[in-house]
């Protein structure tokens, strides 16, 4: 549903367990963003620890000219249905994702914004924590690590090239907030949107921005857990998010290739033969409807019927660029479309 822009800009931020850091949250946001035409949303997840108390009292605080919009959730959900909450309640021209742990700091925030209300163009821009520029500490080797696999695997998945799809700064125009709709509920939160925006066709900008890590004795949250997660989450949002006939397609796709790879080699070389026909086989189920992929597939059965061995070889590979070809050819006519 379209949501009237009452305020110029909305800052949502999700919160569990994080008394120790609100007060100077706060602090921050009123010195970059006091305007009364700004909405501050604090999402409660279900804190176990004072942060609903503290959250409750910063409506005393005299200073602040902002309008406070706090939302407490019955229980621990998950940063993913804590910012769906925020984004649902949100009425700003613009909204700000922000961490409640100061990571990253409000100053970039202020500044992404700015960028963003300056460029019609620009719908949408993601902090990153690896672009240069920008005072950086990391304290787990293996989370950042796993950051940029994931990013590397996002940006093949979708055709992009994102440094950093898990930076907990983002700023959204409403424009992309009422086109997206997120269904994540822990820290695939990222993973989910990044896929949504680029679905419905905004282009994610980046910009560099300072990055603090704390430790998990100063609360951080991610694990090791979440990390083998979020490759779960990537091949959700890929292949699995999508309409009927597109899963259909994947699967004759992928089983089909698999079994063309089972000609191929002997032994493990047969098993990785097999490994990357079945990978070509989503990626063609995923670029073509079932009729251009049926193209393609008759394609590489004909070109097996010609030579042996390497001969084989080459002329299934030339047979398969000759499908493709005539995939595309077909649909270019979109009368043509049996699914």
């Amino acid at each position: 549903m379209l949501q009237k822009n009452k305020y110029e800009l909305s800052i949502v931020i999700p919160v569990f367990n994080e008394e120790r850091y609100l007060d100077k949250l706060f602090s921050e946001l009123i010195k970059y963003f006091n305007e009364k035409n700004v909405e501050v949303i604090f999402v409660n997840d279900g804190s176990t620890d004072k942060s609903k108390s503290i959250i409750e009292s910063l409506k005393t605080n005299q200073e602040y000219k902002f309008n406070l919009n706090i939302i407490n959730l019955i229980k621990n959900f998950g940063k993913g249905k804590a910012v769906r909450e925020g984004f649902l309640n949100s009425s700003g021209k613009y909204v700000i994702l922000q961490d409640a742990d100061l990571e990253l700091d409000l100053k970039d925030s202020k500044e992404l914004l700015d960028i963003i209300k300056n460029n019609d163009a620009i719908k949408c821009i993601f902090g990153s924590r690896y672009l240069s520029g920008k005072l950086k500490k990391h304290n787990y080797f293996f989370n950042e690590l796993f950051g940029k696999i994931n990013s590397f695997i996002f940006n093949i998945f979708f055709g992009q090239s994102l440094s950093d799809i898990h930076c907990g700064l983002k700023v959204l125009h409403r424009d992309v907030i009422d086109n997206i709709k997120l269904s994540l509920n822990d820290f695939g939160l990222e993973i989910d949107l990044a896929a949504q925006i680029v679905r419905n066709n905004f282009f994610i900008y980046e910009f560099g921005v300072s990055y603090y890590s704390r430790t998990s004795n100063e609360g951080k949250k991610i694990t090791w857990v979440d990390g083998v997660k979020s490759y779960y989450y990537l091949f959700k949002v890929r292949f699995l998010d999508n309409p009927i006939s597109i899963k259909i397609s994947l699967i004759y796709s992928s089983m089909y290739m698999t079994f063309v790879g089972s000609y191929f080699g002997m032994g493990l070389g047969k098993t990785l033969f097999m490994i990357a026909f079945f990978i070509i086989g989503l990626v063609i189920g995923l670029k073509n409807k079932l009729l251009q992929s049926s193209l393609i597939f008759l394609s590489i059965y004909i070109g097996s019927l010609f030579g042996n061995g390497q001969g084989k070889v080459l002329s299934v590979i030339l047979f398969f660029f000759i499908g493709l070809y005539l995939a595309k050819k077909i649909s270019r006519y979109k009368k043509i479309n049996f699914f």
